[in-house]
């Protein structure tokens, strides 16, 4: 059961991944989270650098669709200027969201990453469904309520993972 909330990888930043490094693997699509993971939770738009990331991936042909479980009025002001598919109300770690983003982007399993900053909901859901998960290190360091509870449990499971040797990379 703990294995479900282990990473595949972990990166201290959504720029960390190189879209050349992915489609070496054979990666053509990546599910990602939006706060916290692409801008800090409170920031209405993209900032430039993560609109030259996106710029970077589509050119390596690789999909990017955003799934959060924020509201649609969010997701939607987001990723509409940026012409990037969305999933809103997600209901992350369900795996609903995971295999709809899965089927739009007409890719097989192997083919799709997924990226977020939570364990609780990101890692677990992408874990669940059968993905290869990336954890980065949160934008901000502020969350909305219901995360900051998310936070705490993340904290004493990766204590947990750390102590067990499960985890290879420095906090």
């Amino acid at each position: 059961m703990l294995k479900h909330f282990l990473p595949d990888e972990h990166v201290k930043s959504i720029f960390d991944i190189s879209p050349k490094k992915l489609a070496a693997r054979g990666i053509k699509g990546i599910i990602t989270d939006l706060d916290n993971t692409l801008v800090e939770w409170d920031r209405k738009s993209a900032t430039p650098q993560l609109i030259e990331w996106f710029r970077l991936m589509k050119n390596e042909g690789i999909m990017v669709t955003i799934v959060s479980n924020n509201i649609e009025q969010r997701v939607k002001a987001f990723s509409d200027p940026l012409e990037i598919p969305f999933i809103f109300e997600a209901r992350k770690p369900m795996v609903k969201a995971f295999r709809k983003a899965v089927m739009e982007m007409n890719l097989k399993s192997e083919e799709i990453v997924v990226i977020g900053d939570q364990l609780l909901t990101d890692v677990l859901g992408g874990n669940r469904s059968g993905l290869h998960t990336i954890l980065v290190v949160p934008v901000a360091q502020t969350d909305g309520f219901f995360t900051r509870i998310n936070r705490r449990i993340e904290r004493r499971l990766l204590t947990w993972m750390k102590r067990k040797g499960m985890l290879y990379w420095e906090e």
